[in-house]
């Protein structure tokens, strides 16, 4: 299968036009039609030159990890904007949802290196964190409180969206009907921290003032 990567030529070899066929490949044809000498072929040029961009094969999935990453971030920050609260969770979720159906060799990419001890890696994930906690400051959630949200949401959506890539929701039940459920019990549970920590601020207060009417 021939692709045609236009602005793609020998001269303009990098890193970029690399991850580019790359990206392509896998979300047409899957993880198993990624190999150098694919890409080499697709870019028509020599597998050793893939070598002074690319550190091999694994050099190359670990590039398409950190790009899929910064794609998605900059999805969902497109998503986001003009909604708050639930209505920024749903627009969140959709787009995530929608990212990994579009792009799923790409997707899959990022279960390929662990995150941890890996600093581009882990600033990658970080982002995309980063614009979920913005996405859930409607609610007022804490500054751990927050950071936690949107580690819950992450897993959340990155679990259903990996099980539908991989027929994981098996029949009868319409997929479409889980992830709506799905949306609303996270909804929910952020409204319900928002509450928790109201009584509690309120609790504080009072004690506060009973403490000052015992001196």
């Amino acid at each position: 299968m021939t692709m045609d990567y236009a602005g793609v030529t020998p001269t303009a070899l990098g890193t970029d036009a690399i991850i580019a066929v790359a990206s392509a490949i896998i979300d047409a044809e899957g993880a198993d039609a990624l190999t150098l000498a694919r890409v080499s072929s697709e870019l028509d040029v020599t597998q050793p030159a893939l070598y002074r961009h690319v550190e091999g094969i694994s050099g190359l999935w670990r590039y398409l990890g950190l790009q899929t990453r910064a794609d998605l971030a900059r999805k969902l920050t497109e998503a986001s904007v003009g909604h708050s609260s639930s209505d920024a969770v749903r627009a969140i979720a959709t787009a995530w949802r929608t990212f990994g159906r579009e792009n799923p060799g790409c997707y899959r990419s990022t279960e390929r290196f662990a995150v941890a001890g890996d600093p581009e890696l882990e600033q990658a994930v970080q982002r995309v964190i980063d614009v979920l906690v913005l996405a859930l400051r409607g609610y007022r959630l804490g500054g751990d409180e927050a950071v936690h949200g949107a580690r819950a949401l992450r897993s959340a959506l990155h679990g259903f969206v990996t099980f539908e890539l991989g027929d994981g929701n098996p029949p009868p039940h319409d997929p479409d009907e889980s992830f709506d459920a799905m949306i609303t019990l996270l909804c929910l549970g952020f409204e319900a921290g928002v509450q928790r920590g109201n009584d509690e601020r309120a609790t504080s207060i009072c004690d506060t003032k009973d403490e000052g009417g015992n001196e």
